[in-house]
């Protein structure tokens, strides 16, 4: 197969990592031809196309796509979309993220591309958007669910939400959780001492922590002010932000106001694979996104035997079970924010079960090499129902998936 992966932003995030992943488990598992194109990765976020390229992937970027709308630049990366196209001739396109999702199926539907793919990360039309934002985001989702084949969900609430949005009926939708690296998680234990030593955290606090873009709808504002009364109950606690972005002055300011400047470290943006260490390192994890397709950090802290505290929204609960893996709590409820947090810094043989519970449940159900396959399955199967491929022996019922040196 010739494949082809498209997203609007190959930036340090969970579509992403989930994207690029994928395209290196098709080349170096499956020997297929893949390209995978993207925008610039501009901004604040870091970048994982230099990762992406020493991998070996191929990787096509156009100037133009970007994440914000442009008529007159939306339309120089479609036409750039389409070329790309022609040129590769692919047979499948799997598309991610909202804009290049949208120009993409649209350029591979026009092109007549035998298999078109979406996943959906997260909804683009949310309840915090005006109306007519609401509307057109949702109109064009609608839209573009005509021109493919199949959409993926990285979670089962992904399926709910956009069936009863009625952007496409249920049996166009499949869930494939979105794979990772999971082993440097399971080994995350051996750094514990050494990453509380370079956050400046002694043995006996307890660390909090959030991984998330320092960006609005991630819910730093609410943990912050829920911080206040957490110390004030629990004056060991401590809190650490792992990210980079642009509330990161406005975030430290609302801090040094309450007061609570010595409770908090920013690490500021690290690469993906610091991530183990840095987790290794807290407690508890919160997070508190408003929303959300399945943030990424949540079955990362699992696997890595952390508790999690997160919001209710979106797939949080299909990871985040309460008293087994970690606690929910309503989206703006500081109060049971406050709660739920010291309840887990408080009893450490609770942070411990909860942790290892979700370690146990989850590590398998969200290795790279699982997701990868799934996808794969999916891909060929399409093409046979078009005639255009006949489906292989290892199509046909389970297998078990490649496994990763080390493994």
């Amino acid at each position: 197969m010739r494949i082809v992966h498209l997203i609007t932003r190959l930036i340090l995030g969970g579509a992403q990592e989930n994207t690029l992943l994928s395209c290196e488990d098709l080349i170096r598992f499956y020997g297929e031809e893949v390209l995978l194109v993207t925008g610039p990765a501009i901004g604040p976020e870091g970048s994982l196309i230099e990762r992406a390229r020493a991998g070996g992937v191929p990787v096509e970027v156009i100037p133009s796509l970007r994440r914000s709308i442009d008529p007159w630049r939306d339309w120089k990366s479609y036409r750039a979309i389409c070329r790309v196209l022609r040129q590769f001739r692919p047979d499948v396109v799997h598309t991610h993220s909202a804009k290049a999702g949208i120009l993409g199926r649209l350029a591979a539907h026009r092109l007549k591309v035998p298999v078109v793919v979406h996943t959906v990360h997260g909804a683009p039309f949310y309840p915090a958007q005006n109306r007519l934002a609401w509307l057109f985001c949702w109109f064009a989702e609608r839209c573009a669910a005509r021109w493919c084949d199949r959409l993926v969900s990285v979670a089962d609430a992904m399926t709910d939400l956009m069936v009863e949005a009625q952007v496409a009926p249920r049996e166009k939708f499949l869930t494939i959780y979105s794979g990772m690296e999971v082993e440097p998680f399971l080994e995350s234990h051996r750094w514990r001492e050494i990453a509380r030593q370079k956050l400046g955290f002694s043995q006996e606090q307890v660390v909090i922590g959030k991984i998330a873009r320092l960006f609005p709808l991630k819910g730093h504002d609410d943990v912050v002010q829920a911080a206040s009364e957490v110390i004030r109950q629990i004056p060991q606690a401590r809190f650490v932000f792992v990210g980079g972005g642009i509330l990161e002055d406005s975030l430290k300011r609302r801090i040094a106001q309450l007061g609570l400047s010595k409770y908090f470290h920013f690490t500021g943006l690290v690469p993906p694979q610091e991530l183990p260490a840095l987790l290794a390192g807290m407690d508890l994890v919160v997070h508190a996104s408003l929303r959300e397709g399945l943030a990424r950090v949540l079955p990362q802290a699992l696997i890595a035997g952390k508790p999690v505290v997160s919001y209710d929204v979106d797939g949080a609960r299909e990871v985040v079970l309460p008293g087994k893996t970690g606690f929910l709590v309503t989206p703006g409820d500081i109060s049971g924010l406050v709660a739920a947090i010291c309840r887990l810094a408080s009893e450490p043989e609770l942070r411990e079960r909860l942790g290892s519970e979700g370690r146990r449940t989850f590590t398998d159900q969200f290795r790279h090499q699982r997701m990868t396959e799934q996808l794969y399955a999916l891909y060929r199967g399409l093409l046979a129902e078009k005639g255009r491929r006949k489906p292989s022996q290892s199509d046909i019922g389970d297998r078990a998936a490649p496994k990763s040196k080390g493994e």
